[in-house]
């Protein structure tokens, strides 16, 4: 199957997903269209040539409190930035029929690189998750997500990705 990630458009197949989190099923059966016409998130689907959506991502500007960064990172910024811009992978999800494909890595890395890309036009120190669950707090890890202690988020600069490239 030839697949693609592109914009999520009206011709996507998107109510027959199921990734076994009905909070993440919901969001990209019945909220997602609703949320991109509002300006509140894009959202980016895997898809082959019949239009099924395999998996997707979320991404929306944010911002975090300076005092959540590690200290290392907050001390080589101007003190006058009280929240630092940051970029919100917000969801990110595989239907469970195409699980263990390596579709979740595949979404992940496009996700970032697009995050990287934006960051050439845009002031933005890192990408933020919000893991569901501990198996995604480890999914992030496994890609370099840092733990933002206090608040169940992650973070991964901007720098580590283009460094790692």
């Amino acid at each position: 199957m030839d697949l693609t990630i592109e914009a999520l458009k009206n011709n996507h197949i998107k109510n027959k997903f199921n990734c076994g989190y009905p909070m993440l099923d919901n969001y990209i059966q019945k909220q997602a269209k609703q949320d991109i016409r509002r300006d509140l998130s894009a959202c980016f689907v895997l898809t082959g040539n019949n239009k099924l959506v395999v998996g997707y991502y979320t991404l929306s500007a944010n911002s975090i409190s300076r005092g959540d960064f590690p200290q290392e990172i907050a001390q080589k910024l101007p003190p006058s930035y009280l929240d630092l811009p940051t970029i919100l992978l917000g969801r990110l999800a595989v239907d469970k029929n195409f699980k263990g494909n390596g579709y979740g890595e595949l979404i992940l890395i496009d996700a970032l690189n697009r995050c990287v890309e934006i960051s050439h036009n845009l002031g933005t120190l890192a990408i933020v998750v919000d893991p569901i669950d501990e198996k995604a707090e480890a999914f992030y890890s496994k890609y370099g997500f840092i733990l933002i202690p206090d608040t169940g988020k992650m973070f991964i600069p901007i720098k580590t990705i283009e460094n790692s490239k």
